[in-house]
């Protein structure tokens, strides 16, 4: 199976530690690692640490690229970089001592809707091909052309996976994505109710899979995930870790989704390798996809049920 993730918004990644964090003040943090990603990076990443073959196709600013392109050569990640004119951006992620995370994210460059035709050039897309599409679509590329494309892609026969807060309800269910996977924040805010646990938002989610939606995976935290398709309920329960970092936990999720997929196996399986691939990845700092070692054995311990 053919697998390419799209990243329109890369960034570098900035992991930092402090003790505290306190506004209208000078804070100290100690820098922990640098890592080049994005969503489709990261799904790319974690797909290549665990042996599934894919294809990263990243836009890079051309002023700051040379040491992504550095780090994805380090990674052996198979990718196409088109270079455009600005910066990548960077994400800063304050860990504090006790408190959680604290992330800003600043702007980066511009595009416009050309580059969806670029891509589509590059892509050789059919039945058999996985499509994500996932992080923040930049300014100057307009959402009616990028639904436009990715219904081309799905016209080809591509699987498309939106993970994007971009796209509002309506646009979800206008795309009719194959795989979504909102977080409970994300769903709570397409419900309009809080989400909670499993029940809060079965029904809701079930309406997503009616919309046509074929897989619609919620993710819970260390709560779980749930995944609705039109023949199967499933939950999943993972093992309770000590997490170093939840960046880019989502985006492994999805790659454990697909590496399931790409070998045939059915629902359960998915989700059970999609919550082991997501909560690996906590175990490990910055956005660095889950080992093999850390996937064994977090599999071993996660709880599947059927509905």
């Amino acid at each position: 199976m053919k697998i390419y993730t799209i990243t329109l918004s890369p960034a570098y990644d900035v992991h930092a530690t402090a003790r505290s964090l306190v506004l209208k003040h000078e804070n100290l943090a100690h820098v922990k690692c640098r890592d080049a990603g994005g969503k489709g990076v990261n799904i790319s990443r974690a797909l290549t640490y665990n042996g599934i073959e894919n294809t990263a196709v990243i836009v890079l600013g051309r002023d700051n690229c040379a040491d992504f392109k550095a780090a994805l050569e380090t990674d052996k990640m198979t990718y196409i970089g088109i270079e455009k004119d600005g910066r990548i951006r960077e994400n800063l992620t304050i860990h504090i001592e006790g408190e959680g995370e604290t992330r800003i994210s600043f702007s980066g460059f511009s595009l416009d809707n050309s580059i969806l035709a670029e891509i589509e050039n590059l892509l050789s897309v059919d039945s058999n091909t996985i499509v994500t599409f996932t992080g923040s679509v930049p300014h100057g590329v307009d959402m009616p052309e990028v639904k436009k494309f990715l219904a081309r892609l799905k016209k080809k026969g591509a699987k498309v996976v939106v993970d994007s807060r971009s796209f509002t309800l309506s646009d979800l269910i206008e795309v009719k994505p194959w795989l979504i996977k909102p977080n409970s924040e994300e769903i709570a805010t397409y419900s309009g109710k809080e989400v909670n646990n499993f029940t809060d938002c079965l029904d809701f989610s079930k309406k997503l899979c009616s919309d046509g939606i074929e897989n619609v995976m919620i993710t819970l935290g260390d709560k779980g995930a749930l995944l609705i398709t039109e023949n199967a309920t499933v939950t999943a329960i993972p093992p309770t870790i000590n997490a170093l970092s939840t960046i880019g936990a989502g985006d492994s999720t999805i790659a454990g989704f697909i590496a399931a997929y790409s070998v045939g196996e059915d629902a359960a399986e998915c989700l059970k390798l999609a919550t082991s691939f997501g909560t690996a990845a906590c175990l490990l700092e910055g956005t660095t996809p889950p080992t093999r070692e850390n996937l064994a054995e977090i599999y071993k311990n996660v709880k599947i049920e059927i509905l």
